[in-house]
This record gives C-alpha cells, sequence and structure tokens, in this order.
C-alpha cells in the first residue's frame, strides 16, 4: 500500500506556505528594495520563474521523491516481508492426504490431533519405525541435525569457530564413537527398527531440502555457506543418551566440589558444606525390611564382568550413606589438572544447559488399594533444562494387529531422533525414569611424563588419538586426545592441539613447560560400550514384571530409577543401570590413579540391584532420594539428592485418601518450601529496619507456599539468595574457590543453613567482605534488608503487591539461533517469558540458581500420569509443543497450559485417536 499525496498545480490560488517566523505571517514585499523586473518571456517560451514559483516546484519535486522513495521502502520491506513469510511457510510440513515414501513395504498412516501429537498405525514393525522417522523429521529435523552434531563433536562444521570448544569436549569423550560400537551391539531386530526409523528420516530429507526442512537453514547459509545435512544412521539415534547421561553425572560436580573446597578452605570447613543424607528425616525409595545386615554378614558377590570376585563391599561405606572413608590424598600439583578438566562443564552447559543436583525427577505410582478404581496410578516429571522446542516428543506407535511380528501397541515421550518410546504405557504395562544420582564415575588423577604415565610402579603409553574439527568459515582444528587405563584425559581437553601433542617432540609429548607432570582421566560407565537401545524396544512391547526387569538388564546408562505399573494390579521399582565396583572409595573425591587402590574391578550384577514389587505402603516414591538404606551391602550411590520432594509427595499421598488422576495432578502442582519452614521461625526472630520491616511481616502466618501470584514466596526467595551470597559465596570467592562450587541454593543448601542455625558463631555467619556482620542473626538481619531493597527497586513500593512469577520467569529460548541468531530470528524462534511458581526442591521443581538470578533454569520438561484402569483418563503435556516449526500453530502451544498446571487428553485406543483427530496423512510406498 503506498502513501496518498496532492501535490500543488502551477495555477494553485493558494497562499504560498507561511515562512517560519515563529508563528507570524511572513514581511510583504519591501517598497523601498531594488528589485529587478524578471526578464520578458520570449514567444513560446514559459514564463520565468519567480521565487515563489521556484519554491512551489522544489517543493513538488520534494515531495515526489519522499513519495518514491517511500514506495520503493515499502516495496523492499513487503518483499522482504513476503520472502520471510514464503520461506517460513515453505518449512511447514504435509499433515494431510497422501505422500509416498520409499522404503515402506505397505502403508502407514499418521493421525494428528489439534496439538500436532502423532499416533502412527503400520502393519508391520518395520513400517511403524519408519513412518516415526518420518514424522520425527517433518517435525523436529532441525532439533535432530544439531543434536547429533552435538554429540559428535561436528557443530563447529555448522556455526563456525565459536563450537570449536564444545566440539572439542564432545570428541574427547569420545561419545559418537562410543554409539558407533554400541551399534554393533545390539540385537538383530534392533538394529533393523534403528535402520527402518533412519530410511523414514533419510525419505523425507530426500524430497526437501534448505527452507523445506526448518526456517534456521536459510540463516545457516550465511554462517556455513554450503551446509547440507547429511542421511541419518542409527549412530545418530544412539549418540543422544550419551548427552543425556552427561547432564545427570551430578557425581562429578560433587567430585570437583570436594576437591577445590578441601584445598581451598580451612581444615573441616568443608565438611559443613557436604551433611549427608539424613535417614531419620527422610525414607529411602526401597526401605530395608530385613534384620539388621551388614556388608560383612553378605556373602561376596562376582562383579560383572570382572576377571575375578570383588569385595563385598566398597571401603568407604555402604548404600551410598556418604561413608566414612576419608578423601585421598593428592599432591598439590593436582589442582591445576583438576581445575583444568572443571572448565569442561562449563564449556558443554552452553549448549546442554546447566548440571546440577535440581536436575533430576519426579515419579510415584501408588497400588489400587489407595486409588478411586482400584488400579495403580503412575507419575513422572523429569527435571531437565527447558528448551524450545522441548527434548521430548510425543507419540503413539500402534501395530494395526499385535503379534509377534509386530507387537508394538504403545504411547508415550521419547527423544527427538530416537525411534519407540523412552516413558509411557502400552496396553499392560506403564513406567517411569528419575535420575539415581549414583556413583558411576570416577575423576583419575594419573601422573604424566612425556608419552606415558605412571601405574602401579611402571610406566605405560599414552593411548594417543588424532582428530582433525571442520569449522564453517575457518581453518580446520587439529585435536590429540591422550587416555591411560582409566579414560580420556579431560585436562587437556582445552589447551591447543599443539600444547597437548607437542611440536618438534614425538607424538604424544607436550612441550617443556606445558605440563606440571599431573593430569585427569575420567572413568565413566557410559563410556563403556553397552546395548542401552535394547532394553528401550523391550520396554515397549513388555507384557508384564518379568519382561520388564529383563528389559531394564539391558539398561546400561545413565543409572536410574524405574518405576512400575501393570494392569493386573501390580507396582514395583527397579534400579537399572551399571554400577562399578571399586577396589575402594566412595566415588566422592577424585582419586589417585598411579595406585590402581581405586581401580574399578567390574559392575554391580543387575541381581543385586535394588528392587521391589508390591510394597506394603501400597506406594513407591523416586525423587532423587537415596535409593536404598545404609545397611544396604554394596555401593550405590555417594551423594544422594535430599529427601524434601520425596517426603513432601509421600505425606501429600497418605493425606489424601482414594486418588484419581486429578489428585496425581494437584500433587505435581505443590509449591511447598520446606526450606521456608525451617528458615522462617528464625527470620521472624530478627529485629530489621523500617524498610524490611513490612516485607518481614508478609513471612508471618506465611503457609511456605510458592505460588506464582505469592509475595511471601517473593521475599523469601530474595533472602534466601542474598543470604547464600553473604554467607558462602563471598567467602568461598575470597577463598579462591572458583564458580562450580558455589552454592546453587537447593536442597543440600538447605540442610548446609539448617545445620548452621544451631551455631550462632561459626565462621560462615561472619561476612567476607564487612567483618561488622558477624554471627546468624546479624547475617539473617543483612540477608532480610538487602533483599527488601532489592526488591523495592524490582517490584515497587508495596510488598503485599510482590509476586513471585514476576521474579521467576521462564523464557523458552531455542538453544541455537534463537541464542546466537539476528534479532527478527530470535524474536521468531524464541517464545515470551511466563511467570511460573514452585522452586528448587519444591514437588513443582522449577529450579533457580541463586548465582544468576531468579529465572527458572530447570523444569518439569513433560509431565504425565497413567490410569492403568482405563487409559483414555490418562494425561500428559509437554514443556513447549509438538512442532519444532516456530510458525506452526502447535510451536507452543502447550506453554501456557503447563505453567498453569493443566495437562491434555491422552487418546490411546483407536476410536479415542480418531474423536481427536485434525490432520490425516497416507504414507505409501
Amino acid at each position: 500500500m503506498t502513501a496518498q499525496t496532492d501535490p500543488v498545480p502551477p495555477d494553485d490560488p493558494r497562499p504560498a506556505p507561511e515562512a517560519e517566523t515563529g508563528g507570524r505571517p511572513a514581511a510583504g514585499p519591501d517598497p523601498q528594495a531594488e528589485t529587478p523586473p524578471a526578464p520578458a518571456a520570449a514567444d513560446g517560451d514559459p514564463p520565468a520563474p519567480t521565487s515563489r514559483s521556484r519554491r512551489r516546484r522544489v517543493l513538488r519535486i520534494l515531495k515526489r521523491t519522499a513519495v518514491t522513495l517511500t514506495a520503493l521502502v515499502l516495496l523492499a520491506a513487503g518483499s522482504l516481508a513476503g520472502y520471510a513469510y514464503w520461506t517460513v511457510q515453505r518449512s511447514l510440513p504435509q499433515l494431510s492426504g497422501g505422500v509416498k515414501v520409499p522404503g515402506l513395504r505397505g502403508e502407514a498412516r499418521i493421525v494428528r490431533d489439534a496439538s500436532g501429537i502423532p499416533q502412527i498405525y503400520a502393519d508391520t514393525a518395520h513400517d511403524l519405525f519408519l513412518a516415526e522417522g518420518y514424522a520425527q523429521a517433518q517435525d523436529r529435523f532441525w532439533q535432530m541435525d544439531t543434536q547429533r552434531h552435538v554429540t559428535a563433536g561436528r557443530l563447529a562444521e555448522m556455526f563456525g569457530p565459536g563450537e570449536v570448544q564444545t566440539d572439542k569436549v564432545a570428541r574427547t569423550f569420545g561419545w559418537y564413537r562410543v554409539a558407533e560400537r554400541e551399534v554393533a551391539m545390539l540385537s538383530p531386530q534392533t538394529r533393523q527398527y534403528l535402520r527402518a526409523f533412519s530410511d523414514g528420516v533419510n525419505a523425507y530429507l530426500a524430497e526437501h531440502q534448505g527452507a523445506e526442512l526448518s526456517v534456521e537453514y536459510p540463516v545457516l547459509g550465511f554462517v556455513s555457506g554450503d551446509y547440507r545435512p547429511e542421511p541419518w544412521t542409527p549412530a545418530d539415534s544412539v549418540s543422544w543418551l550419551k548427552t543425556m547421561a552427561w547432564n545427570l553425572n551430578t557425581g562429578m560436580i560433587d567430585q570437583f566440589q570436594h576437591a577445590m573446597l578441601a584445598a581451598r578452605l580451612p581444615a573441616g570447613t568443608a565438611d559443613d558444606l557436604f551433611p549427608g543424607y539424613d535417614y531419620r528425616r527422610w525414607s529411602p525409595i526401597v526401605p530395608d525390611r530385613s534384620p539388621a545386615t551388614t556388608a560383612s554378614a553378605r556373602p561376596p558377590f562376582a562383579a560383572s564382568p570382572a576377571p575375578a570376585a570383588a569385595p563385598a563391599a566398597p571401603s568407604g561405606g555402604a548404600g551410598g550413606a556418604g561413608g566414612a572413608g576419608a578423601a585421598p590424598a593428592l599432591p598439590a600439583g593436582a589442582a591445576t589438572a583438576l581445575a583444568d578438566s572443571a572448565a569442561v562443564r562449563t564449556v558443554l552447559a552452553s549448549v546442554l544447559g546447566p548440571q546440577g543436583t535440581g536436575i533430576g525427577s519426579n515419579s510415584w505410582v501408588v497400588a489400587g488399594s489407595r486409588t478411586t478404581t482400584g488400579k495403580p496410578l503412575l507419575e513422572n516429571d523429569p527435571h531437565l533444562t527447558p528448551s524450545l522446542p522441548g527434548v521430548w516428543y510425543q507419540v503413539g506407535l500402534h501395530c494395526t494387529r499385535t503379534g509377534p511380528e509386530c507387537p508394538y501397541d504403545v504411547s508415550g515421550f521419547t527423544f527427538a531422533g530416537m525411534p519407540g518410546v523412552v516413558i509411557g504405557h502400552n496396553a499392560d504395562i506403564a513406567w517411569g525414569f528419575t535420575d539415581l544420582g549414583a556413583a558411576d564415575s570416577d575423576l583419575f588423577v594419573e601422573k604424566v611424563s612425556g608419552s606415558r604415565y605412571a601405574y602401579q610402579g611402571k610406566q605405560l603409553p599414552l593411548t594417543v588419538r588424532r582428530e582433525q574439527i571442520k569449522v564453517a568459515g575457518g581453518r580446520p582444528v587439529d585435536l590429540t586426545v591422550r587416555s591411560t587405563r582409566h579414560g580420556p584425559l579431560i585436562s587437556d581437553v582445552l589447551k591447543s592441539a599443539g600444547e597437548v601433542a607437542g611440536k618438534g617432540t614425538e607424538p604424544g609429548v607436550p612441550p617443556p613447560g606445558a605440563r606440571d607432570g599431573y593430569a585427569v582421566a575420567m572413568q565413566w560407565t557410559a563410556l563403556d560400550p553397552a546395548p542401552t537401545v535394547n532394553a528401550l524396544f523391550a520396554l515397549d512391547r513388555a507384557k508384564d514384571w518379568k519382561d520388564f526387569r529383563a528389559a531394564a538388564a539391558d539398561f546400561a546408562s545413565p543409572v536410574q530409577n524405574m518405576i512400575y505399573a501393570d494392569t493386573a494390579g501390580n507396582i514395583g521399582y527397579q534400579t537399572p543401570g551399571r554400577i562399578p565396583v571399586r577396589k575402594a572409595g566412595d566415588g566422592r573425591h577424585p582419586v589417585p590413579g598411579w595406585t590402581g587402590s581405586y581401580d574399578w574391578t567390574g559392575y554391580l550384577p543387575f541381581d543385586q540391584l535394588p528392587t521391589s514389587l508390591n510394597p506394603p505402603e501400597g506406594y513407591i516414591v523416586t525423587a532423587n532420594n537415596a535409593v536404598v538404606g545404609p545397611r544396604y551391602p554394596h555401593l550405590i550411590g555417594s551423594d544422594w539428592g535430599t529427601g524434601y520432594r520425596s517426603q513432601r509427595i509421600t505425606e501429600l499421598i497418605r493425606r489424601a485418601g482414594k486418588l484419581d488422576v486429578a489428585a496425581m495432578e494437584r500433587i505435581t502442582q505443590d509449591t511447598w518450601n520446606g526450606n521456608a519452614a525451617t528458615l522462617v521461625p528464625h527470620l521472624l526472630r530478627v529485629k530489621v529496619g523500617a524498610q524490611a520491616a513490612s516485607a518481614q511481616d508478609l513471612l508471618r502466618d506465611w503457609d511456605f507456599a510458592q505460588g506464582a501470584d505469592s509475595a511471601p514466596a517473593a521475599y523469601f526467595n530474595a533472602v534466601w539468595r542474598e543470604l547464600l551470597k553473604e554467607a558462602f559465596t563471598d567467602r568461598l570467592s575470597k577463598a579462591g574457590v572458583k564458580g562450580y562450587a558455589y552454592p546453587d541454593g537447593g536442597g543440600r543448601w538447605f540442610d548446609v543453613v539448617r545445620g548452621l542455625l544451631d551455631k550462632p558463631d561459626s565462621l560462615w555467619w561472619t561476612s567476607a567482605t564487612d567483618p561488622s556482620v558477624r554471627g546468624r542473626d546479624a547475617m539473617l538481619r543483612r540477608a532480610m534488608e538487602r533483599a527488601a531493597a532489592d526488591l523495592h527497586k524490582r517490584l515497587g513500593d508495596a510488598p503485599r503487591k510482590w509476586r513471585w512469577g514476576a521474579l521467576h520467569t521462564l523464557t523458552p529460548e531455542n538453544p541455537t539461533l534463537g541464542t546466537a541468531g539476528p534479532a527478527p530470528l530470535r524474536w521468531l524462534l524464541n517464545a515470551d517469558p511466563v511467570g511460573v511458581g514452585g522452586g528448587t526442591d519444591a514437588v513443582e521443581a522449577n529450579g533457580w540458581d541463586p548465582q544468576r538470578g531468579f529465572e527458572v533454569i530447570w523444569v518439569p520438561s513433560m509431565r504425565m500420569v497413567v490410569d492403568l484402569a482405563d487409559f483414555e483418563r490418562s494425561r500428559w503435556i509437554n514443556l513447549t509443543g509438538a512442532s519444532g516449526h516456530a510458525t506452526a500453530d502447535t510451536y507452543t502451544d502447550q506453554i501456557e497450559l503447563w505453567a498453569k498446571g493443566g495437562s491434555l487428553p491422552w487418546p490411546y485406543k483407536a476410536a479415542a485417536v480418531d474423536a481427536a483427530a485434525r490432520d490425516r496423512l497416507r504414507l505409501t510406498s
């Protein structure tokens, strides 16, 4: 649309525009002025222009020029907008009608509801998983493509030099190399399913490219030029499990923190910061129901696949109770290598999100004796880093006729790029996962000299591997990966290839002065190839408890808690995964590698892992709490999460009477803050200044709920943030402790402060920046006054109008171009902020990091409640939406409902799926 104008004609009788004379009329001609007469016009010539006519002509030219420029600008903008609209619309997939898909052996159907969630039907398992690959490529290929580049250490090929460090880390761990080895270990049937899924993805790639795949690809072209996605492979699917295992590996965090704090703080002071699991207050997942049992009373077991029998229990304590074993002595020179290793976490956090003890999950299952239907109910909500699109993909996979050749009738959540269903239910059973917090990794400090390392008095050769990282818009980067018998040297990762490999020396030898003689190797179960993917397909077709446990026996990493329910009325729990058996140590501290004293001798056999079927309580709760009690004879974990969430869930189950799906969902929305219940009475006893007094009053009669509209929750969490800074962060910083050991504000820190409340003169209650703040009450007063001042600035001068959700906001972001792309693309790819309730170690675990602010950094990434009496009453919700296309109406459509605690109907049987259908796509060969 162009602008309309009204140019002045040559004989316009209207007066000339007034001169700029402060609003007064312009003065007329001066009769005294000597103005020469205008020359006479020749016949046929236009009249000579006067000053007034020249001015009109200039105005006409300016107006016409302005019109022309405006039209050109609008035309260009319109063209750009039109091109952008055309580009983004091209990426939207065909969801209805028919399409030919090479590789199908028959016909398949993809039925999507109004939320875009696909339910897939086929006559054979091959066609079922091929169609799933096709559907995932339609909805999420950009996410799939970037994820496989993360695990393969090939992000720089897409995004340029800024991702070289990330690639170095992934290549050093060798995630993709491990995945390739795992594919070869899988059963022939599983490999066929992975191949079929890959064929489905590749069938979509064969017909779509660039903007037809996703709106991000045309933008990526400005960075990587001629980038074209490669065909999908089975290893691309398997490798994503490695990054999930990394995100859930909190044991490595604990080892770094133990080492750094012990090295930097006065003797014994660090112990205050690791209070251990309190079995007097919190129950384990699997209680010890047998008479008193000790490790020495149990016969030795054979670790699998150990060459010889292992000790009955590791020294350092059984059952993950923390153990009594002291940290092994390490030379002072090891600190530099440990610090180099710790930086690996920061690099990966930039693409995978933060690790932390708050990332965990909730799940619980209740028996029919506690439900309105007499059949079990099962809930699961894994806590992970938020992203857009979310990490989960909702899907149903249905053989049109189930039988030995096509045994799948399953629905639930999987990862983008992963075939099958990871969490969900089939016609007979339901299951869920939470993180266990197993002691499944160790940091070994190694003595390295040239191309060799010390081990039990000998000098062994380092294993050396060389790789080259391709870089879009830059030169390739060489990487040298060195390993010992304990694993890759992760302290090498962020050093230059020349620094690691050496220049002018033999391969693998660092140049003089580049090392102080120590390096850190990481041994981790996720780096030991295993056929875990076999377990996922076995779960999808399991019919009973026996099948469920058989599937769990194949699940190696990450070590998880698994809960179970079936239509026959049974509920159960199983620990799956590889648990190392150590000669010594408990997985809490870095250990010397050169002695051999802390080596792994194998893995705990599956039949020794914790399990429970139909416990007398009629429920099982897992929320990253201890799995077993202190009498359990084997080391499973060393630093459990706390029991705040598990105990609260247990209390709510016991209070609820007979539960139904709605009651289970209400439990997921509980925001009670167990830390506040401990700390608020102390805060109310402290006298504060006038500005803080009105804020302090908010805490009186507070029920410790943290709804988004809560003013007391806003103030308490601001106080908590200030208290952690004043009491701990400042002191740790002054002591030279790095940021990865700063308080994350989670349950462990709840108990740190709880333990110090009875020590009013502890060193931790003295400010490191202002010595006049000395003692518990002075520290609490400082925190309350500073928090009040902060919120007056942020939220205004009326404390009762403060709202927790105004501070505690979630902003789902696209983790690639949504954080680093041009502003219009970020606007397109990212969602608007939404205020939420809950908090770290609340049941509604919308976690935040006090070192960064109040913004949400991990969330219940999905929620589901399965009703084993009638699957059609089950409910589910994803964090974002089914689609990965920013202009699809199913890109962010679940966020608001998720934030309000709502959920979607979960159709399962064909009639329910058909009734909910919006789009139907028929696939033929």
